[in-house]
């Protein structure tokens, strides 16, 4: 029989047994072989003295006999070891030379005591003496510093736990499905699996089956065979097996490319869904950002595009268009949103030239709306939200087609519905002008289909503006506004009822900020815990601006209070004058003191002016540079962090506890030429979108006391296409919506604040329908207390004529319900001052059908107590439906209240 080979561990752990006993014998017969290159000399610590070992291969008894005499003969008093191994018997063996050795035999190696000797045990499982393969592994994969101790008794499930520690530098915590499919990524482990004796790499292959599932058997079959890179992209593209409609030369693809490692369909869904389910947690982990996010992000990335490529090489790029991870499948989804876009606009451009209507079909609405739903659910959505920007505002602008034309009937009408409406298609046009970063050459043209038939849309309605402009500016005044808020009426209408005794305003004047940049602003703010009010019951107020929509003249009229043309000292000074005519004193600060010095954001006299009786304005220029230099064209949104010291000064206000009103001087357009120039050629010109002389095709000549430029008489542009002057991002000065309307938002940090008169808005009411895609929740109807009139009785006697039975109640509505039970009357005894029940029945109906999601502004109005604290209101209500704790009505983040319909159910036992 051949000798088994001997390392050096296999040795230091024998003489750490045999040693201590064994008194002054330094010679150690081994049964074995010594491993070829293994040292022939080392030390070793044996109880706290350390000894030398010296070792030698001898296969018979004269070199054994001559081996020892050399040893003894070069240390004669020393306690240096002389370690033989050799596969000759000790009955061949003199006594002369056994009775020297340690224990006077040849010692055989019991490779698991060992083993257990290394991890430090007293005991061992008996099934690892029954493998060899892991008793083997163990004592090779032996790190420097040795096994960590495992117990007094060495367990399999511990032993083959620290040799994949060891082996694949999988740690023994929460060793999981989706541990392994991130350890097969990697190339170290899988390549030393691969490099393993066969034995060992079944016997871990096993074990692993058995630990984490099924997905260990398809998985490690991929590693073995060299695939370990692939694993995860072709876990994805095994989804198609378990598709409905897999076509057989699908199954026959995938099955090739899965080989030997296609194993049994249960193991096969365990391994696509633990790929499914570790891409969604790197998923998550990649919307977290930050250096992690960016990592996680780049993995699935790897992942998925290596699968794209797998599936065009097998032919299965079109089985795979269901999947939520391949790029081709999202691919795939935005052209099924382009065909519905498409589908949406060209019937309504049909219904238009041919019936007269501008309403699509609601089913082809709805279906773009569905395709833009399956684009969402797919994963890549979550990596790449940029590219779902435009698809989500290509279906919102085809809702809007889809609802009524717009019909202004005045100017005050028409700056008004712009802010209501036109603001928000404005802001989607944007984005789809932008399109889709990908460049897919079909979804671009639908998005261009639908911004060119909203576009045309819009352009009727300036027009429509325009004509209605013409009339009105030869006359509009203060004194005769006909229903519409004058630039230079802000301060004293919007801004001086704010000035009182225990605050001052923040008037923070935004130049060149447009109804659609003022709409995406109020979203962020609603977030930010501001309460929105109005002096306008349910809607923000709007300004039409001067004529022409440019700042020396408008912002200037807006900051004086009256209609003046100027520069900056003209403001400072006429915004002081007017604030003195309303008895308080006031400070006007412009771009270059807004900075502070160093440490500092904000300038040290505008701090202390914030923190005095002082009304301040502050004239906040980022928007109109962003136009001017060339950035604003490349944007498709604004956020509050984009303009500089906005979030400062906000963050200010609130700390002082001042009133802000955010306001523009004008709006503007953006520059869409499709030509290299797109310069408009005509006389008398002035500015970019105004000039003198006689009115072409998309002009308007106007004249009268609104036109502060131009001796009075001026033609201004209501397409947005013309321009006068060189390139840039965006202009203003001409009569379009997007320039003529100045919106105003009103911003409380209490609602302590609010003015007499004025209202709270609910964040929903500033937005249009077709902008979320949900039916407006129904406002709850007045309450009022009725007394029924008493009838004599009848007589239950037969009659001339037959009296009809009363028709059958409608069935009541969940809110009903809740508030007619038992548990509901217990938990208003301990409410005072309770909502009547049909106010809290219909604010439960109203957050049903709003998806259970409201802000606390509305649920003060649906409960009838608009105009008060909605914090408190929203408390009381809490305070109704939560019961025994249990969130029924939750706030999320602090401005959303939530309702948890199958928990409400549940607690005051009524059914949906």
């Amino acid at each position: 029989m051949t000798p088994p080979e001997l390392d050096r561990r296999v040795l230091e752990a024998l003489l750490q047994v045999e040693l201590p006993p064994a008194g002054n014998r330094r010679l150690l017969l081994v049964h074995g072989r010594y491993a070829t290159g293994a040292s022939p000399e080392f030390s070793l610590t044996i109880r706290e003295s350390k000894r030398r070992i010296r070792v030698v291969d001898q296969q018979s008894v004269l070199g054994i006999l001559d081996a020892w005499q050399s040893h003894q003969e070069r240390n004669p008093e020393g306690d240096d070891v002389l370690v033989v191994t050799t596969a000759v018997e000790d009955a061949q063996l003199g006594w002369d030379v056994r009775g020297h050795a340690i224990g006077r035999a040849t010692r055989t190696v019991d490779r698991a005591e060992i083993v257990k000797q290394r991890f430090g045990a007293t005991d061992l499982d008996p099934r690892i003496r029954r493998e060899r393969w892991l008793v083997d592994a163990l004592l090779d994969a032996e790190p420097t510093g040795g096994w960590r101790r495992a117990g007094p008794v060495l367990t399999r499930d511990a032993a083959v736990r620290a040799l994949i520690e060891a082996r694949l530098g999988l740690g023994d915590d929460a060793l999981d499905a989706g541990t392994l499919l991130e350890w097969s990524q990697s190339s170290a482990g899988p390549t030393r699996f691969v490099g393993l004796p066969e034995a060992e790499r079944t016997g871990l292959s096993t074990w692993l089956a058995e630990s984490v599932g099924d997905v260990a058997v398809v998985l490690m079959g991929l590693v073995a065979r060299g695939d370990s890179a692939d694993a995860m992209a072709l876990g994805v593209i095994a989804s198609v097996l378990d598709e409905p409609g897999a076509s057989p030369e699908a199954v026959l693809a995938v099955g090739g490319l899965l080989g030997a490692a296609r194993a049994r369909q249960p193991e096969r869904w365990a391994f696509v869904e633990a790929v499914e389910g570790t891409l969604q947690r790197w998923v998550v982990r990649a919307e977290a950002g930050g250096a992690v996010g960016e990592d996680a992000r780049r993995r699935v990335l790897d992942v998925v595009e290596r699968a794209d490529v797998i599936a065009a090489e097998a032919g299965l790029t079109g089985e795979l268009n269901a999947n939520a991870f391949l790029p081709s499948a999202f691919r795939a989804r935005l052209r099924a949103l382009a065909a519905a876009l498409t589908a949406v606009t060209l019937t309504a451009v049909t219904l238009t030239a041919v019936t007269l209507t501008d309403s699509p079909d609601a089913a082809a609405v709805a279906a773009a709306g569905g395709a833009l739903g399956a684009l969402r659910r797919h994963h890549l959505a979550r990596l790449h939200p940029e590219r779902c920007v435009a698809a989500e505002m290509a279906v919102r602008l085809v809702r809007r087609l889809a609802g009524p034309t717009i019909r202004v009937e005045s100017v005050a009408a028409g700056v008004a519905e712009h802010i209501r409406d036109g603001g928000w298609v404005d802001r989607a046009l944007t984005a789809v002008w932008a399109g889709e970063a990908a460049d897919d050459r079909v979804v671009g043209q639908a998005y261009r289909t639908v911004f060119e038939e909203v576009r045309s849309r819009r352009d009727d309605v300036d027009e429509s503006f325009a004509a209605r402009l013409v009339p009105w500016a030869t006359h509009a005044s203060t004194r005769a506004p006909e229903g519409a808020l004058l630039i230079e009426e802000v301060l004293d209408v919007v801004v001086a009822p704010l000035a009182t005794a225990d605050s001052a305003p923040l008037v923070l004047v935004l130049d060149g900020m447009s109804a659609a940049v003022a709409a995406e602003l109020g979203e962020q703010l609603a977030a930010r815990a501001w309460v929105e009010v109005s002096p306008e019951l349910d809607r923000r107020a709007a300004a039409v601006a001067t004529i022409p929509s440019v700042t020396r003249a408008s912002r200037t009229s807006l900051l004086t209070g009256r209609p003046a043309v100027g520069d900056q000292s003209t403001e400072t000074d006429g915004f002081a004058t007017f604030w003195r005519r309303h008895r308080r004193t006031a400070t006007l600060v412009h771009k270059a003191g807004i900075g502070g010095p160093a440490g500092h954001r904000l300038a040290e006299p505008l701090v202390a002016a914030l923190a005095g009786d002082d009304v301040v304005g502050v004239v906040l220029n980022t928007i109109d540079d962003a136009l001017d230099h060339g950035r604003e064209g490349d944007r498709t949104s604004w956020r509050l962090t984009d303009i500089t010291y906005l979030p400062d000064l906000l963050d200010a206000a609130r700390s002082y506890r001042r009133p802000v009103v955010l306001v523009g001087d004008h709006g503007h357009v953006l520059e869409r030429s499709t030509t290299v120039d797109g310069l408009t050629a005509a006389e008398g010109v002035e500015s970019a979108r105004w000039r003198t002389g006689e009115p072409a095709a998309g002009e308007v000549a106007l004249a009268g006391p609104r036109v502060l430029l131009g001796d009075g008489h001026v033609v201004v542009p209501w397409r947005e296409d013309i321009r006068y002057t060189r390139r840039r991002s965006g202009y203003h000065g001409g009569a379009s919506l997007a320039e003529m309307a100045v919106p105003i938002l009103v911003l409380l940090p209490s609602v302590d604040l609010l003015p007499a008169g004025w209202s709270v808005i609910a964040p929903e009411s500033t937005v249009p329908d077709w902008w979320t895609g949900r039916p407006v929740a129904e406002r709850p109807a007045p309450i009022t207390k009725v007394t029924p009139r008493r009838r004599n009785p009848v007589a239950d006697t037969d009659g001339l004529f037959e009296v009809p039975e009363p028709a059958p109640a409608p069935p009541a509505s969940l809110g009903s319900r809740v508030v007619a039970s038992p548990v509901y009357d217990v938990q208003r005894k301990f409410v005072p001052r309770a909502p009547d029940r049909p106010a809290v029945a219909a604010l439960v109906d109203t957050l049903v059908s709003a998806d259970g999601r409201m802000s606390p502004v509305a649920v003060a109005a649906a409960v009838g107590r608009a105009g008060r604290d909605p914090d408190f209101v929203v408390a009381t209500v809490q305070r109704l439906l939560n019961v025994e704790g249990y969130p029924v009505l939750s706030v999320e983040g602090g401005r959303t209240v939530r309702l948890n319909v199958d928990l409400l159910c549940q607690q005051f036992g009524v059914t949906t």
